[in-house]
């Protein structure tokens, strides 16, 4: 039997390794947050075996939902083999015994990420948790609590779109890269977490409940399924993401599926060549072998 087996299990802990008085109240403060879309619901984060700010937050989440039969796939800025979704996934699997962890997105039940929504579009029957650092879209305007509680709580969100317009007028552009506000059910605007904003368009009229778990600041908050997520912006000039075009405008492909759809990032290969290729790992990787082979002696150029 390996190492990873002969580590304390439920015999040491309770399953999922934190109490059942815990669990219920991160249960009831998700209740409370689907009731009331991207309000933010506080709650007593536990200590857990890592410090604060490393995702204890979004794994709260996952140890008070997961169940016997449940399979859990964590995944880190896209990826599923970072150092952070490596050592979740295994303090998962050895707290939680019977429960199945995957690499593949349309297998799991609960989808843990760090900065990213999966490319693979998720269906009913599916949860998807969130780690957050900084819960409250207001504090890129404003550091006091007090004020900011006041602002959601009358709804004045003029301060945001003031720095929305400042950076069109300097920048003729507005560049906020991640983080991007979400107004939610048409009432409170809420921080996605530092998901880049290519993946706001995925919350709005998802399927799947997106959950918000911040550890260090001891907030939770939710996006309903099938509820409206609209990211803010002005009449005249419309929300747009990322692009991710060459000099001429064309669509830069990842270099190791081909995908012209996914969020990509930029990378160098063995060569010094710059190169691009997508976030999502499970994807790319689902998506190699169809595009593998028309690749033909392409692939010397990629290596």
């Amino acid at each position: 039997m390996s190492t990873h087996h002969q580590l304390p299990r439920s015999a040491d802990y309770h399953f999922a390794f934190i109490d059942e008085d815990a669990k219920r109240e991160i249960r009831r403060g998700l209740l409370k947050a689907l009731a009331i879309p991207g309000h933010l619901v506080p709650y007593s984060s536990r200590e857990m075996p890592m410090a604060r700010g490393f995702g204890t937050g979004g794994l709260q989440i996952t140890l008070s939902l997961v169940g016997v039969d449940d399979v859990v796939k964590v995944i880190d800025q896209g990826s599923d083999y970072s150092v952070n979704a490596c050592a979740m996934r295994e303090f998962i699997e050895r707290m939680a015994p019977g429960v199945r962890t995957t690499t593949q997105t349309p297998e799991a039940t609960l989808i843990q990420s760090r900065h990213r929504t999966p490319e693979t579009a998720m269906v009913e029957g599916q949860i998807m948790i969130y780690q957050v650092p900084k819960p409250d879209a207001l504090d890129i305007v404003e550091p006091n609590m007090a004020r900011r509680r006041r602002q959601h709580a009358e709804g004045d969100y003029s301060p945001l779109y003031v720095r929305l317009y400042e950076d069109l007028v300097e920048f003729n552009e507005i560049r906020i890269a991640n983080r991007y506000p979400l107004r939610i059910n048409d009432r409170y605007i809420m921080d996605p977490s530092p998901i880049p904003r290519f993946d706001n368009p995925k919350l709005h009229l998802s399927p799947v409940p997106h959950l918000f778990g911040a550890g260090r600041e001891k907030m939770l908050y939710a996006v309903p399924p099938y509820t409206e997520a609209i990211s803010l912006a002005f009449e005249d000039i419309p929300f747009r993401v990322e692009s991710f075009n060459d000099e001429h405008g064309a669509r830069i492909p990842c270099a190791h599926c081909g995908s012209l759809e996914s969020f990509l990032e930029e990378s160098t290969n063995d060569a010094g060549k710059t190169i691009w290729r997508c976030s999502d790992t499970e994807y790319c990787e689902r998506h190699q072998a169809q595009y593998e082979p028309s690749l033909a002696g392409g692939q010397e150029e990629l290596s």
